[in-house]
């Protein structure tokens, strides 16, 4: 049957930057193998299959795919997919919040449309990130990553997930981080221990004065060689910042720029909520740009 698609721009308000997103509307009735072959069919970092709720009272039912595995959150794909609905519910609506199901549970969303192709939407993150066992040492990450011991910046790798297993690389400057360039033959001893190959290199030097971080992510055993904006990796790193730079009670927001090196940046909000000295919420947010409307066979 003939089944809607539309494809979007991430973390970007400007066509043809930002991650690429496709979501497939009025799913339901796809069995997993229709869907992963679709993602593949995509070939974009994710790829969305929107179906009906389990609950009414909530907006959608999303399944993510890359073109190799489902994944059960991500961050691009809920940003886009919500930005999507609230403009097909309608654009003059204003701000207004709606609840979407993933695997990794209810996600709650704020989406503010901007006319009827692009908007803003954040998200709560439905899980706080944890640390994991199994990151790398500098050593090996190095090695992984083409880059020379001297490039490690501060600190040393740790692995993380706020849903999806991340191990995060601090480098040097943007200098070092430009040149990294994934060794396969080294890449998943090093990365793998914790199930996902994973890797998110961040710096404390940005290409705009105005952003916190700067990063870039691989990840090619989910057929994702780099990927230019990682929702789920930055809800994970709001682990890793809460702990090492000890951020003061009250509200924080951080943005992430990631994909300058591939030509397409994106920006990642970040937003984060410390009491008593720990994390109790963190939020994702960015914007979105429909580019392609169209329909499949599937």
């Amino acid at each position: 049957m003939r089944r809607r698609f539309v494809t979007l721009d991430v973390f970007t308000e400007n066509r043809f930057t930002g991650n690429p997103l496709a979501v497939v509307l009025e799913s339901d009735g796809l069995e997993k193998s229709d869907m992963q072959a679709i993602a593949r069919e995509f070939n974009l970092a994710e790829t969305v299959f929107v179906m009906q709720p389990a609950n009414e009272r909530h907006r959608a039912l999303l399944r993510i795919f890359t073109p190799q595995t489902e994944l059960p959150f991500a961050g691009h794909p809920t940003v886009g997919t919500a930005v999507l609905l609230g403009c097909m519910s309608g654009y003059n609506l204003g701000a207004h919040d709606l609840v979407l199901e993933e695997t990794v549970g209810l996600v709650h969303c704020t989406v503010e449309p901007k006319g009827r192709e692009h908007g803003h939407a954040s998200f709560v993150l439905p899980r706080l990130p944890e640390k994991l066992e199994g990151a790398p040492s500098g050593e090996a990450a190095m090695a992984a990553l083409g880059l020379n011991a001297s490039d490690i910046g501060f600190g040393e790798p740790s692995a993380w997930s706020a849903g999806v297993a991340v191990n995060f690389i601090p480098v040097r400057d943007l200098e070092s981080i430009a040149r990294a360039t994934p060794d396969a033959s080294h890449f998943d001893g090093a990365f793998g221990k914790n199930g996902r190959s994973v890797a998110y290199l961040f710096c404390g030097e940005t290409s705009d004065h105005a952003h916190h971080f700067h990063a870039r992510m691989f990840a090619p055993k989910l057929g994702i060689r780099e990927d230019p904006a990682t929702g789920a990796a930055v809800a994970a790193f709001a682990g890793l910042i809460a702990e090492t730079t000890r951020p003061e009670d009250g509200s924080h927001r951080f943005v992430i720029e990631q994909g300058y090196e591939m030509g397409r940046p994106s920006q990642i909000e970040l937003g984060m909520t410390i009491e008593s000295g720990a994390l109790t919420r963190a939020t994702i947010g960015g914007s979105a740009i429909i580019v392609s409307d169209g329909h499949l066979e599937a």
